[in-house]
């Protein structure tokens, strides 16, 4: 898992039009990287809904947001047109990503455990280095430390 201070590994996704996007294309820019479980559902759309609200604030920071899940780009791409979020949203379907970020794990609801995304950000500095991060994050809260941070 990526830590403050740490380069950020880079890796490549198909976005939500089945185009391959890297992290490494936005160096020069702060690049605000989220994960999270499933799009449509309420605390993702909670999470993503509150960076589209603060995305032109983002964007006078020099910064991009990237959405990560393991869901399919079409599931993306309708999410993304429903909740009209101008940002890129990253299909991960074998975890393969999630997991290098350590943010692919057991987790328990109503005393099932099953597998699946941790909810998390990371901000990424111009220059590739993870420079904030919040693992296990509420999607009031990531929305919230990103506007703290970029805004310092």
């Amino acid at each position: 898992m990526p830590v403050v201070g740490e380069k950020a590994p880079d890796f490549e996704l198909a976005n939500q039009d089945g185009q391959t996007v890297r992290l490494s294309d936005f160096r020069g820019k702060k690049v605000v990287l989220f994960a999270f479980p499933k799009a449509g559902t309420s605390g993702c759309t909670t999470q993503a809904c509150g960076l589209r609200d603060e995305f032109p604030h983002i964007e006078g920071a020099n910064a991009v947001v990237l959405g990560l899940s393991p869901d399919q780009p079409e599931d993306l791409k309708k999410w993304q047109t429903e909740e009209n979020l101008p940002y890129d949203l990253l299909s991960d379907p074998e975890h393969t990503v999630l997991d290098a970020w350590g943010v692919w794990g057991e987790k328990s609801m109503y005393g099932k455990t099953y597998m699946g995304v941790i909810r998390s950000h990371w901000i990424i500095d111009e220059a590739g280095t993870v420079a904030d991060a919040h693992i296990k994050v509420s999607p009031q809260k990531s929305v919230e430390f990103v506007r703290k941070f970029l805004a310092e």
